[in-house]
This record gives structure tokens, C-alpha cells and sequence, in this order.
């Protein structure tokens, strides 16, 4: 991953892989474990690792960390997904302190539930479910949260060590 990352200028990473393997702790296998954390985590602290170095060199740059309101409000059957979520806002409010020195930003989003492929296997009943817990009774858009996270780019230079929840259900 450092190699490909070598000869090229980052100034702007965002990590918004993620995948669910959801199943009760109890019953899920250490495969689907290791595979949501290696996903979900591992992936963006190795990018973000990857990139810090020129950031550094540069003195400027921004890490965005795409998490989920599931890391601080779980559902049944998501320890997977909620845990390596969570240590998304542990590795973006870390990397905030460490960087923030040399000029380099580093903020999570949480974009709220999101019509993606990965939503999509759910049942209607379920995607009506988290609409209903919706304050605004709507739900974000993948486009909606690439604007935000171009106006925290653009607009929002001096922010860093935020958590940032796009969505409106309340715990």
C-alpha cells in the first residue's frame, strides 16, 4: 500500500470501505470477524498510514474517515460492524493528535443509513423501520455526504478531531 502511495501528492484520503457480516457475536464466525475488521478498520488505517508520510513531508493534507451511527448505537447482530465502526472514531480522533501538528486534519463522518448496496439486501419492513427513527422522516444520499465532505475539505480548513453525524435519528 506504501509503495503505490510513494510518488504521489494526497492532500485529501477518504476511507468509506465497509461491509457487514451481521450475526450475534456468540454465532459469528472468526472468518466474518476478521474479514468486517480487516474491511472496515485495517483497510483505512493502512491508507491513512500510507499517506501520512507525504502529508508530513507536505506539512498539509486531510484524512476522512467514513464510520456509521451503528458504532455508537448498534443494532442486534452487528458486534462486527458496530466494533470496527467504533474503532474508526478511535483511529480518526488518534491520527487528529498525532498529525494535527504538522497541519494534517483527520475528521469521521457518520452518514447515516444510505441506500447502497449494502442496505439493499435488508427488507422492506427493516429499511422502513430506520426511516421511522428518522426525526426528518428522510433519509441521506450518497451524493449528500460527498458535498459535506467537500465542504469540510473546502470550507472547514481549521477543523480536525470532529465526529460528525449527517443523519437524524436520535439515540
Amino acid at each position: 500500500m506504501a509503495s503505490y502511495f510513494a510518488d504521489r501528492e494526497v492532500d485529501l484520503l477518504v476511507c468509506a470501505a465497509g461491509i457487514i457480516r451481521d450475526a450475534p457475536l456468540l454465532t459469528l464466525s472468526e472468518q466474518n470477524w476478521d474479514e468486517v475488521c480487516q474491511t472496515n478498520l485495517s483497510g483505512s488505517a493502512r491508507c491513512a498510514k500510507a499517506v501520512a508520510t507525504g502529508m508530513l513531508q507536505r506539512r498539509k493534507g486531510h484524512i476522512v474517515l467514513i464510520s456509521s451511527y451503528s458504532a455508537l448505537h448498534p443494532s442486534i447482530g452487528q458486534a462486527a460492524y458496530a466494533a470496527s465502526k467504533a474503532a474508526l472514531i478511535g483511529l480518526g480522533l488518534s491520527l487528529a493528535r498525532e498529525l494535527g501538528s504538522a497541519g494534517i486534519r483527520s475528521n469521521v463522518v457518520l452518514p447515516g443509513f444510505l441506500a447502497t448496496k449494502m442496505t439493499g439486501s435488508l427488507s422492506p419492513e427493516r429499511q422502513q423501520a430506520v426511516l421511522d427513527n428518522h426525526l426528518l422522516r428522510r433519509l441521506n444520499t450518497p451524493d449528500r455526504v460527498a458535498r459535506f465532505v467537500r465542504f469540510l475539505e473546502e470550507d472547514m480548513p481549521h477543523t480536525s478531531g470532529q465526529v460528525f453525524n449527517l443523519d437524524s435519528r436520535v439515540a
